[in-house]
Order: C-alpha cells, then sequence, then structure tokens
C-alpha cells in the first residue's frame, strides 16, 4: 500500500487533525506536538486521543510522525541549551509513547563554535539519556541541507551518531529528498547510487521514512527551500522515480512543502497517480 500524507496543524485537535488527513485523501502524516518555535507542551484531553487512536484505527492511518521543534539543539555544549532540548525531547517522546507505532523526528542540530565531533557526541550522549531498553517507538535523525554548522549533511556524520548510541536498535533515519539534494546527494540523475552509498554507510534497514519535498535550490546549495511537489529542481519525473523505487515505496512518505490543506490534497493526488501499484 502507498503510504502518503502531509504535515498538519494540532491547533483544531488531534482527533480534528486525523480528520483533516482523511479530507486529503492522507493514510500517514506528521505533525509538531507544541509550538514548533518554542518549548511549551500542548496538553491534549483524554477523549480527544482516544477519538484520535479510534480514528488511527478505522481507518488505517499510520504510522504518525511527531516532529521535533525546532528551537531545540542536541549538539549544543551550552548546559542550558543541552537540559532544555533533554526535557523537550523526553516530553515528546512520552507523548509518542501514547501511540505505540508512532515516529519521532528530529534534527541533529548545530555545532555552532565547536567542532563536528563535538557536536556528533553531544547528540549521541542526548540519545543515551533519551532512549530505553524495550521503548516502541522510532526515534529518527532526518537528514539535513548542511546550512552553516549544521550537522546531518552527510551520511557518515549520522553514521557517527549512531556508532555512539548504545541503544541504537531504536534509532533509524528519515530521508528528506530536498534536504539530501540541497546537501549534493543527486538523486536525480543517480538514485541507485545515492541508495547504495546509503546502505554502504548506514544500512538501508535505518531507513524507516521519507519526507518528500521538491527543492527550489540547485544540486549541493546546502540552503534547504522546500518546494512544491513539481515546482522545483528535482521535479515531478524524480520524484515519481522515487516513490516507485523498490527499496523505498513500502515507506511512509510525509509532504512537507509549503501548502494549505486543498494543496496538499492536489499534491497527494498527483503522487497517487505517479505510484505503480506494481512494478
Amino acid at each position: 500500500m502507498f503510504k502518503i500524507g502531509c504535515h498538519l496543524s494540532i491547533s483544531k485537535g488531534l482527533a480534528a487533525m486525523g480528520r483533516d488527513a482523511l479530507s486529503v485523501g492522507a493514510n500517514v502524516f506528521q505533525f509538531f506536538c507544541r509550538n514548533p518555535r518554542g518549548r511549551g507542551q500542548v496538553k491534549f484531553g483524554v477523549q480527544d486521543i482516544e477519538d484520535l487512536k479510534e480514528l488511527l484505527a478505522a481507518n488505517d492511518i499510520g504510522p504518525i510522525l511527531i516532529h521535533s521543534p525546532f528551537v531545540i539543539n542536541p549538539a549544543s555544549v551550552e548546559p542550558q541549551v543541552l537540559e532544555t532540548t533533554r526535557e523537550v525531547m523526553q516530553q515528546d517522546l512520552e507523548f509518542a509513547g501514547i501511540f505505540p507505532h508512532a515516529m519521532y523526528n528530529f534534527h541533529p542540530g548545530n555545532y555552532l563554535k565547536r567542532t563536528p565531533q563535538e557536536g556528533i557526541e553531544n547528540i549521541a550522549s542526548t540519545l543515551n539519556f533519551l532512549i530505553k531498553p524495550g521503548q516502541s517507538n522510532w526515534i529518527l535523525l532526518e537528514t539535513m541541507a548542511g546550512k552553516g554548522t549544521e550537522l546531518g549533511r552527510t551520511f557518515e556524520e549520522l553514521r557517527a551518531i549512531i556508532d555512539l548510541v548504545e541503544y541504537s536498535e531504536h534509532l533509524g533515519v528519515c530521508l528528506d529528498t530536498c534536504h539530501v539534494w540541497d546537501g549534493g546527494y543527486d538523486i536525480v540523475g543517480d538514485l541507485d547510487g545515492v541508495l547504495r552509498e546509503f546502505d554502504g554507510v548506514i544500512g538501508l534497514d535505518k531507513l524507516k521514512a521519507i519526507h518528500l519535498n521538491d527543492s527550489l535550490n540547485v544540486l549541493g546549495k546546502h540552503k534547504d527551500r522546500h518546494a512544491k511537489i513539481g515546482e522545483g529542481n528535482i521535479g515531478l519525473e524524480g520524484l515519481g522515480n522515487i516513490i516507485n523505487h523498490p527499496v523505498l515505496r513500502d515507506l511512509p512518505f510525509y509532504l512537507e512543502t509549503p501548502n494549505e490543506l486543498p494543496g496538499y490534497a492536489q499534491e497527494i493526488e498527483v503522487l497517487r497517480g505517479l505510484f505503480k501499484e506494481s512494478l
């Protein structure tokens, strides 16, 4: 089954968000469970949580993907920043635990005035603080475009983080098509080669989700500018090849394109039309 959805807002509540997913033809979706630019956690009512659980089960929706807020920085060496980051991520993971098959995605962070290695060690230290043996939720490192001191641009950086995490069996990767393209991986001209490289460095068993985005930038620009599906430099043909690739087609795809609900509905319809039920 083709799993395709988009990023949704929880502003109207959890069950309402699930109904929004159905309204755009989605069978997966992603959301922030707090203000993406702040630290305050949204409180959800017990009935709202149960209503969403029932809606997910009745409509075969999932896995849902919970995105960390942008204000955290697991790579920071500043004690206060790390303390806040760990507190926020721990709260998010506790919420994710309400939904046993939910995944939690985060940006690895910026090493700022220190070295990449120090940033990598801090990310791993934060994950060692957070990940408990036997937990049911996957935590996903997101591939990044490589702006400034941003970590996660290369597969090697992600591998270095994974190697330092004790319970790394609970750790996976979310591949963002815009980010890897902006990071210099040619997923249009050499998708097979990029996936072979990913497999050789990280292992395809760690690839758990795809952020499906077009890019306003040319290959290797390191700018991270999402475009609507088919309106960027990856293009409709390139994105169609991604959703139909034998290695990727069974993964869940989450749109993060600059859209409101009608735009997401249109993109999901287009992508469903491109998806080949059998190869």
